[in-house]
């Protein structure tokens, strides 16, 4: 599998470009509702960035309702179209 394309001196910030890459996975089915995304470690190795850059990326995608997080389990991809949380987002919002 080729390393996606990310473009360090592009004006879209390195975690965006990586959440974009994540969300097209997301529409075109490659990443299914309810599967866990790849790890922040493995991000750092596909797209050889530093795990901070990860970490934003996938902050960002939870913020805009992409995936959902589970304490010590993962971040899966969120099921489309549901205004309904899941669990784990009220879990994650009551800061607990």
């Amino acid at each position: 599998m080729d390393q996606p394309e990310i473009d360090h001196d592009a004006p879209t910030p390195v975690y965006r470009q990586i959440a974009a890459l994540i969300i097209a996975d997301i529409e075109r089915n490659a990443l299914a509702a309810d599967r866990k995304i790849p790890s922040e470690s493995a991000l750092t190795q596909r797209f050889g960035v530093a795990r901070e850059t990860a970490r934003n990326a996938v902050r960002y995608l939870r913020e805009e309702g992409w995936v959902y997080t589970v304490p010590q389990r993962g971040t899966y991809v969120a099921a489309r179209g549901s205004s309904e949380p899941r669990p784990a987002e009220v879990h994650r919002r009551d800061g607990a």
